[in-house]
């Protein structure tokens, strides 16, 4: 290629290019408010976003501080206070749902919630709050979560649905409480005069759960209901 032929090749290059920027410049002129609005929303999500998040980790910290006094007041069996507060430093279970709603807390305080209407003796208001409570698959929390509302339909008279939530939440525990939330099925079973079911369950713990301090007390049990 002569000098010449390559200097028109740059030049037709140096033409095209300058054409494309000008029609660049001339796609931003023409949608510029465009591109500005839609370039304002970008940043309006990203700063919400931060914000949002920064926020709702301030708003977590202030919950947790104030659970932490009333599950104070729920281990000392002042079940009413750790529900509704005591007017002063502690907010109450029932406040932090109410105050803190979009929180890991809040969800932990209708666990707490739950139990304590239980302990109480107000198995529907514990119903509620048990139900609600999501454990996210919590190997620790989950399983007690679950047996403490199939007791609640137990003593609501649904003992058919006890007896299955209880078995549900066996299958999530480790062995020792697995056992023990099986017994009391079974043992709901026999209320019910089901003793095929509770014996059934009866020789499960027998021959698999060796290690729970239940396991002596099952040829008694198999005894009782195969009469």
């Amino acid at each position: 290629m002569t000098k010449m032929a390559k200097n028109k090749n740059n030049k037709e290059e140096a033409i095209a290019l300058d054409v494309e920027l000008r029609k660049s410049e001339a796609f931003i002129e023409k949608h510029l408010k465009k591109i500005l609005i839609v370039l304002a929303a970008v940043i309006v999500v990203v700063a919400g976003f931060f914000i949002y998040k920064n926020h709702m980790e301030s708003v977590e910290a202030e919950a947790q501080g104030a659970i932490a006094k009333a599950q104070a007041q729920f281990y000392q069996e002042q079940y009413e206070t750790a529900l509704n507060g005591d007017g002063a430093a502690s907010k109450g279970f029932l406040n932090i749902i109410s105050d803190y709603s979009s929180t890991e807390t809040a969800n932990l305080a209708k666990l707490y919630a739950g139990l304590s209407y239980y302990n109480l003796k107000k198995y529907e208001d514990a119903v509620k709050y048990l139900e609600g409570f999501d454990a996210k698959d919590d190997k620790s929390i989950s399983p007690t979560a679950v047996a403490a509302l199939g007791n609640c339909y137990v003593q609501l008279d649904q003992k058919e649905k006890g007896a299955e939530t209880l078995l549900k939440a066996a299958k999530q525990a480790n062995s020792n409480l697995s056992a023990v939330f099986m017994v009391q099925a079974a043992m709901v079973y026999e209320g019910l005069g089901q003793n095929d079911k509770a014996l059934g369950i009866y020789n499960d713990v027998k021959a698999n759960y060796q290690t729970s301090p239940l396991y002596q007390e099952m040829d008694k049990y198999i005894e009782r209901v195969s009469k």
